[in-house]
């Protein structure tokens, strides 16, 4: 396996020999999800590693492991993925060397950083928060509600909403403000009238 430094950062994303020169998706997700959590990693690889040079092969060797692994299957969960890579690549090596600092092992079992699922009361906060939100979307007028669809959830620009829905850019515009308006209102039941700044 070769690296490739064609991305322009310190940590190339790997890459097999005969790929071509375009991103595949493993490595677009790999550039747009991984990546970004370098200096996040480094800081908690050199917290548990002696040398410097070791955290910088061992973030080599989490990232290796990353985009391989990645290859079979790309994780739900990135940061909780690249986290227990890290975790589990410092145990093998304090193994390794069979000498365990005690203090060591309670940092690496006191580390909830990789466990990004949420418990319970937060899933129950964050399933009643989407019920109101739908039912508010069920509220809106059609167009308004057609526009902060396409906006919000698709992610559309405002030009290729005004061209799908067949209406100006300004009209557009006008379906978001007053559509975010009700949201807002229906959510937080705050009103105009009562000088809330919206």
């Amino acid at each position: 396996m070769t690296e490739t430094t064609d991305l322009g950062r310190e940590h190339a994303v790997p890459r097999l020999p005969g790929e071509g020169g375009g991103l595949s998706a493993v490595e677009d997700w790999f550039v747009r999800e991984v990546l970004p959590l370098e200096a996040v990693l480094m800081q908690f690889l050199r917290r548990h590693c002696r040398e410097k040079a070791d955290a910088d092969d061992l973030c080599q060797d989490i990232y290796v492991r990353v985009y391989e692994a990645a290859h079979a299957e790309i994780p739900a969960s990135p940061r909780a993925f690249v986290f227990t890579t890290a975790r589990n690549l410092l145990v093998d090596r304090i193994r390794k060397r069979q000498v365990v600092p005690m203090a060591t092992m309670a940092d690496l079992d006191a580390l909830h950083i990789a466990n990004d699922d949420p418990g319970p009361e937060r899933a129950a906060i964050a399933s009643d928060t989407l019920r109101r939100l739908q039912a508010a979307l069920d509220h809106l007028p059609e167009r308004c509600r057609q526009a902060v669809i396409l906006k919000k959830i698709e992610g559309l620009a405002t030009r290729d909403i005004a061209l799908r829905m067949g209406i100006s850019e300004n009209t557009v515009n006008r379906h978001l403000t007053l559509g975010m308006i009700a949201l807002a209102q229906s959510l937080y039941g705050e009103t105009a009238d009562e000088g809330g700044a919206l």
